[in-house]
Formats: C-alpha cells, structure tokens, sequence
C-alpha cells in the first residue's frame, strides 16, 4: 500500500495583478522522488515553487506537508516547515556582500549557531559535496555561474533538508556546467535522499533527473507522468513542448 504523499497540493489558485497565473493546480509529490515540473517561460512554475515554501499565500487552495496545512501559518508557524526545505533560486540569491563561506553559513546564524567549530565543519562538508571546497574565501562576483549555482546549493544543504526546490538550475549555463548540475541534482538525492522538485524547461535536464514529469500549461497541471510516457504522448500541446515548437504559423 503506497504511503500518502509528502506535499499534496489541491486547487491552488493565484492571482498577481488580477491575472489569474495559477488556476486551480492539484498534484501529489511522492516522499523521495525527483519531480520534474515543466512549462513554458513566465507560466506559473516559480510561483508555483514560493507556494511550497510560503513565500507566497494562495487566494484559494490547499497545500498540506506532512499532512499539515500549510498555507494558513503565520511567519512564526512556517519555520519548523522551512527548515525541512531548502532552496536554490533561480539567480542563486548569494549575498554580494558575503564571501562563499559566510554565504553558505548564513542558514545556521540565523537559526542561533554560534560555535565557529560546529560552523566550520559544517561549511567545509556542504561545500565539499558540491564540490566547492578550496572556493570558500573567494566573493561571489568573482565565481563563475555554475560555481555560484553550486555555491546557493550548498547553502540550502548546510541544514539537510528532507525536501529541495530547484528554480531553473541550468538557466544561463552552457551544456556542460549544465550536465554537471543535472549530476549534482541526482547525487544529493541519492546521498540525502531528500525529495527533490525541480521547475526547468529544459528537456535535456528533465530526461536526465525526473523520476516523474509534470507539466503545467495555461495555469493547470495538463500531463503526470514517467519522461517516457512525455516523449511517447502525440497529444499536440505535448509534442510542441517536447519538441519546442511554438505552434504559430510561419508565414
């Protein structure tokens, strides 16, 4: 008999400048796998992703975590949720003012650790399975951006999380950094074995890490399922994103 879901999402509905960007959203995210959701740019997946974390309040719905209800807490009431999610942003969200080790520390100050050793340790270790080590002295204007991806990945790590949310990890970066993020992506689940949901619309990506594929279209989740059963589907919506045709006439 399957477990009930970590997150379960039901009739999430959002509103940014009286557009309805999200309409009525429902999905399930099994514990431990990794959850691929895919759309178009500017189509809701970020949005989507501030929800899970409460960064954003619904206009309606339900957003339940562990079986709690989440989407009703105060600021208060959501860190014990938040310290079980971490984070990678889309940009990566370093404080430009902060070297690599104080970045990726930041989550423990704020959460009351003052033992330097304890702190240490933990930065060398969340570093180390990036592999970051060695760059912890360096300001982030000076890292590349795949170093600055990894970086912000160490700093959602440096408290294990049970949960990670990936904004577009692969934006911005050439294939092969890309490839090396998509590998990163699959071993922290593995090492962790924390429940990962990664918001990309990069094919080659999701090919790579989804244990499951979900695609959001016009606001709503139109397909679930294994990348197989993506890229065998003839439904036309499907096949214009798999295949990146935009579904205009060319005149």
């Amino acid at each position: 008999m399957m477990s009930a879901p970590l997150i379960q999402v039901r009739d999430l509905v959002q509103k940014i400048g009286g557009q309805e960007i999200l309409k009525g959203i429902s999905l399930d995210i099994q514990k431990g796998e990794t959850l691929v959701l895919l759309g178009k740019s500017g189509g809701g997946k970020s949005v989507f992703l501030r929800h899970l974390i409460g960064l954003m309040r619904p206009v309606s719905g339900s957003i339940l975590f562990e079986g709690r209800e989440v989407t009703r807490l105060k600021e208060r009431e959501l860190e014990p949720v938040r310290k079980k999610i971490g984070m990678l942003f889309q940009d990566g969200a370093l404080f430009d003012s902060m070297n690599v080790f104080d970045n990726v520390a930041f989550p423990l100050r704020e959460r009351g650790e003052r033992d330097p050793a304890v702190i240490k340790r933990k930065v060398d270790e969340s570093l180390a399975m990036v592999n970051m080590r060695g760059h912890d002295k360096k300001m982030p204007v000076n890292l590349s951006g795949g170093m600055r991806k990894r970086v912000a990945l160490a700093r959602a790590i440096i408290s294990p999380p049970d949960v990670i949310l990936y904004d577009e990890p692969t934006a911005g970066l050439d294939p092969i950094v890309s490839d090396s993020i998509n590998k990163l992506i699959c071993r922290l689940q593995a090492e962790l074995h924390v429940t990962s949901i990664v918001v990309t619309h990069d094919m080659v990506s999701c090919d790579h890490i989804a244990d499951r594929v979900a695609l959001l279209n016009e606001g709503c989740i139109y397909f679930t399922g294994t990348t197989e059963d993506l890229r065998s589907s003839t439904d036309p919506t499907i096949r214009d994103f798999v295949d990146g045709r935009s579904g205009e006439t060319i005149y």
